[in-house]
């Protein structure tokens, strides 16, 4: 069966879907440990809102990667090694809004840019439907980590998981339900027959034909 190709159109699924049951928490429930994240949702979020801008900032280069592009590094001296944040006293909606407005980025970026070009991540050089599908799996493995902490149900679709999971997991079974199976395949969840992955866990960035 062929492949569905993961868009920018997945990303904006992904972040909406999350930002619903996000708005769902109480706001008390925000300074509450992020599911298996050794931090607040609070700074759960911030981290998800640095992890999809990298992604959005390293595809828009405006040459294709190459060794030797320069590394983008976050940290500056004195502060802290995320470059995005959002005042918290304006209350978790202003943090749910920077999510949809970075998983924005992210589907502008990776629909503008074309199929040959690629771009650095820790995990291996990838091409623009990989970005989209890093968008898509963040978002959703953190929006597990969220709502764990926030004590609120979610459940990503099957039609929104599985073309990211075959994407960036073409090692993870076919045949058992999507959302378990990326859960698994990040570390957060057991899956019956298969041996639960570690914290060291990782994905295949660069595109399956290569």
């Amino acid at each position: 069966m062929a492949r569905t190709p993961v868009t920018g159109a997945h990303v904006i699924e992904a972040v909406a879907a999350t930002a619903v049951a996000l708005g769902e928490g109480a706001p008390d429930a925000w300074s509450n440990r992020a599911g298996p994240m050794e931090a607040s949702c609070w700074e759960a979020l911030d981290h998800l809102h640095n992890g999809l801008f990298s992604y959005a900032l390293r595809l828009a280069a405006p040459v294709p990667w190459m060794p030797g592009t320069p590394t983008i590094l976050w940290e500056r001296p004195g502060d802290l090694p995320l470059p995005i944040h959002f005042d918290r006293a304006e209350g978790p909606a202003a943090g749910i809004e920077v999510l949809t407005m970075m998983g924005g980025l992210v589907a502008v970026t990776v629909d503008a840019r074309g199929p040959a070009e690629r771009a650095w991540h820790i995990w291996g050089v990838a091409d623009p439907e990989g970005f989209a599908a890093m968008g898509v799996v963040e978002t959703l493995a953190h929006a597990f980590d969220l709502t764990q902490g926030l004590g609120v149900g979610f459940e990503a679709p099957e039609d929104l998981v599985a073309p990211a999971l075959a994407r960036l997991f073409p090692e993870a079974p076919l045949d058992t339900d999507p959302w378990s199976t990326l859960l698994w395949a990040t570390g957060r969840g057991p899956l019956d027959g298969f041996e639960r992955r570690g914290p060291d866990w990782s994905w295949h960035s660069a595109p399956l034909e290569e």
